[in-house]
């Protein structure tokens, strides 16, 4: 595992923006516009609730470098569990990781799901790249179709693996745009698609939160038997409000985050 924060976020980084060609695109104009270096709110990850890989795997990478738990979120509908975690540097990146309960799910997308798990040797979980090594398994487009039709973050998961789903842009370091409005029309003046489900501004200063994201880019994946261009990553912008205590909201709102994970959808 890494021994340096900045180490581990650059990396993700890098193999993040390999596959979200926009997002290093957005990164330019932004940093452009601020003059300034562009401050990460959080990453997420996504996985199976199975071992070697589940939850609780993912995060000793973060707890091991100082990090804590923070709040818990369930998405019952999209048979999620997730937590996030932050580290008392308040401008160190918040983590976010949810895992599906494939318990939940049909026994065709839990067979597969084994199967796919089942190529993951415990050991390579604990290796410092593991979060941004991508596929550890082989997997065809009909696999992937089939997880579609069930859950699209099954299949997003069987299709790209280990690496960041995104990154997010914190609207609280940014000097020149300060509200998700601006930053939303920044992004369509460019010709880019904001995710629209549940509303372009996901959550309210109420909630102490507001965020938007983009549409995940369409980039080709080399399944065993074809090659198809599918959605991949996607970048997130996040606005926190300070609470009673005046400190800036460290969590997140999970009927926000339920409309964020659509940014990967295949349609829409």
């Amino acid at each position: 595992m890494h021994t340096d924060r900045n180490t581990l976020f650059q990396q993700l980084w890098d193999n993040y923006r390999q596959v979200t060609p926009s997002a290093e695109e957005i990164h330019r104009i932004l940093g452009a516009a601020e003059g300034q270096s562009i401050v990460n709110d959080h990453i997420a990850l996504r996985t199976f609730n199975l071992a070697p890989v589940g939850l609780e795997a993912l995060a000793k990478h973060f707890t091991s470098l100082g990090y804590s738990q923070g709040g818990e979120y369930h998405f019952e509908a999209k048979k999620l569990y997730a937590r996030h975690y932050e580290h008392p540097d308040p401008l160190a990146p918040k983590v976010f990781i949810s895992e599906l309960l494939t318990e939940q799910c049909s026994k065709k997308l839990q067979a597969i799901a084994r199967e796919l798990v089942s190529q993951v040797k415990p050991e390579d979980v604990l290796a410092d790249n593991f979060l941004y090594s991508g596929r550890h398994w082989s997997v065809d487009y009909a696999t992937y179709e089939a997880l579609l039709q069930e859950s699209e973050y099954a299949a997003w998961l069987a299709a790209w693996g280990f690496r960041a789903n995104h990154f997010t842009v914190s609207i609280n370091q940014l000097s020149q745009y300060h509200s998700v409005a601006k930053i939303n029309q920044l992004l369509k003046d460019n010709g880019y698609r904001v995710n629209s489900s549940g509303g372009e501004i996901k959550g309210s200063p109420e909630e102490l939160l507001e965020q938007s994201s983009t549409m995940a880019d369409r980039v080709p994946v080399q399944f065993t038997d074809r090659t198809e261009a599918i959605p991949s990553c996607f970048y997130e912008f996040a606005l926190r409000h300070p609470d009673a205590s005046g400190k800036l909201y460290p969590g997140f709102v999970a009927a926000s985050a339920d409309k964020i994970f659509e940014s990967t959808n295949a349609t829409g």
